[in-house]
Formats: structure tokens, C-alpha cells, sequence
């Protein structure tokens, strides 16, 4: 029931998780965990002269945060949003969770994708260990209505930013803690569980028969970038763009060489 109303949400008050600027090709872009829709600021502003460009919040960072979910889940969100914003198919950008549900929506409904913007994401699971250490992080927020710790959130900066964001733009990195603080402790434990135990889908990447553009910040501390580079073998038109002195959030980091990438993509391919 409560994922039912989740993904009527996207379909009928898309006004209250959308922005939603431009006109032309849509492009729509969905976040990370603990991000949220203003984290592509930079890049709707880059390319919304000349395309439709949509970012929104997925659930967690919405009232419908509280019944556990899954990457299935956020994609039939993503499809209800295409009704919502009334379009028929759109590049779908996703940044790290928004690439990994990105990626599941063009196998799920292909005709809906135009191209994909896979941002510090990958098609293979996180390894055993890694499940582990971030199920634990989370595992005091389970359930919590209470905002998130301080000290959680201060925490897990070294796994959202690089090593050169942190030294030269804590100002940056101080801003999103705050807001990361403001969170209900279970829509931070729910989002991190919805694809965190995620299955493989990199044999099924020959199934994307779109262009993929693949952005990845260098420093990513989360996500190296050697993890994401499998997908240029098995994706039938893929290229992939680095990014330097970014990390897992180098849309964020470094906006003006990832708008220059994604601008480039556009206007090549469509």
C-alpha cells in the first residue's frame, strides 16, 4: 500500500518533487543516497536552454520514506514520473542510487529510454564486506523518526566527496551535513537498504540499446572508477568521462567539466 501511494506521488504531484525547466529533449536526473534533487543544479542550468531538464527527489527524501522499498520500486517511481511531467521517453541521468535504478529502468521499460547519464554508478553489486560496513553505519537508524546523528553524518563525508572537495571546499561539504542531520533517521536506513543488496546486472547491459555516457570522478572514494569502466565493454554505445579532483559526487564537486561532458553528449546524440 505505502509504495502504491509512493509511486502515485511522482504521477500526480510531480510539482512537489520536480524541477522541472526547459523545453526540447527531456532529461531527467535522479540522485544519490543522501542527496537530493538540488545536488543537479548545475546541470539544469547548463543544459536547460536548450533541452527539458528535470531533476526530483526520490522517496526517501520525501514523506513516503517510511515503508521499506527497493530499486524495483523506484523505478516504477521513475515511470510514474514520465506520465507526470507527460512524456513519452527521456535520457534518464542517475548519480550513483539514481545510476543504479537508471540502469534497471532501461531494462525494464526500454521504450521509455532515450539515452542514459550513468553519474559514479556501476552495474555490479557492492562486494560482500562493503554490504556489510554500510548495513552496520545504518543499522542504530532503523525505524527512527529522529533526525540523524550529527556525527553520522559528519561520518560518512569521506565516502560522498573527494579528498580535494574536502580540503578545498568544506564549505560545500558543511552545507550538505547540515541538511543530511535534518533527515529521519529511517529514511536514510530504508534508502541505503533499497540497493544495497542489489543484484549483478552487468550480463544484461548488451540489452541497452541506447547511448550511455558514463561520468566518474577520479578521486571517487566510494566507487572507484576501474568499477565502473566493466560497463564500457558490455554496453553496445558507451563512453565514459573522467573527472578530476571529484569525487562521488563530481556532478556536485566539479559541475562545469561534467556539464561540459553531458552538453557534449546531448548535442551530439540527439
Amino acid at each position: 500500500m505505502g509504495n502504491d501511494v509512493a509511486t502515485a506521488m511522482y504521477r500526480n504531484r510531480t510539482d512537489a518533487v520536480t524541477t522541472d525547466r526547459g523545453d526540447g529533449q527531456a532529461v531527467v536526473f535522479a540522485h544519490g543516497t543522501l542527496m537530493d534533487r538540488t545536488m543537479f543544479r548545475p546541470q539544469l542550468e547548463a543544459i536547460a536552454p536548450d533541452y527539458r531538464a528535470v531533476a526530483y527527489d526520490l522517496r526517501a527524501r520525501t514523506d513516503q520514506y517510511a515503508p521499506g522499498y527497493d530499486l524495483d520500486d523506484l523505478v516504477a517511481d521513475c515511470d510514474a514520473l514520465l506520465d507526470g511531467i507527460g512524456e513519452e521517453s527521456a535520457v534518464i541521468g542517475g548519480m550513483s542510487m539514481g545510476g543504479f535504478m537508471a540502469l534497471r529502468f532501461a531494462l525494464a521499460y526500454p521504450e521509455r529510454v532515450d539515452g542514459l547519464i550513468l553519474i559514479d554508478s556501476m552495474a555490479s553489486p557492492h562486494e560482500a564486506a562493503e554490504q556489510e560496513t554500510y548495513g552496520q553505519l545504518v543499522e542504530p537508524l532503523e525505524g527512527s523518526t529522529d533526525p540523524t546523528p550529527r556525527s553520522l553524518a559528519e561520518g560518512v563525508t569521506g565516502y560522498l566527496f573527494g579528498e580535494t572537495t574536502r580540503e578545498e571546499n568544506p564549505e560545500l561539504v558543511e552545507e550538505w551535513v547540515d541538511r543530511w542531520a535534518t533527515y529521519p533517521g529511517a529514511a536514510v536506513y530504508n534508502e541505503l537498504h533499497s540497493w544495497l543488496e542489489r543484484p549483478d546486472v552487468t550480463e544484461r547491459l548488451s540489452e541497452v540499446d541506447v547511448p550511455v555516457l558514463i561520468v566518474h570522478g577520479e578521486e571517487d572514494p566510494s566507487i572507484d572508477p576501474s568499477r565502473a569502466e566493466p560497463m564500457l565493454e558490455e554496453l553496445p554505445d558507451a563512453r565514459m568521462e573522467r573527472i578530476p579532483a571529484a569525487g562521488h559526487t563530481s556532478n556536485l564537486e566539479c559541475p562545469e567539466p561534467v556539464n561540459e561532458a553531458i552538453r557534449s553528449f546531448l548535442d551530439e546524440r540527439f
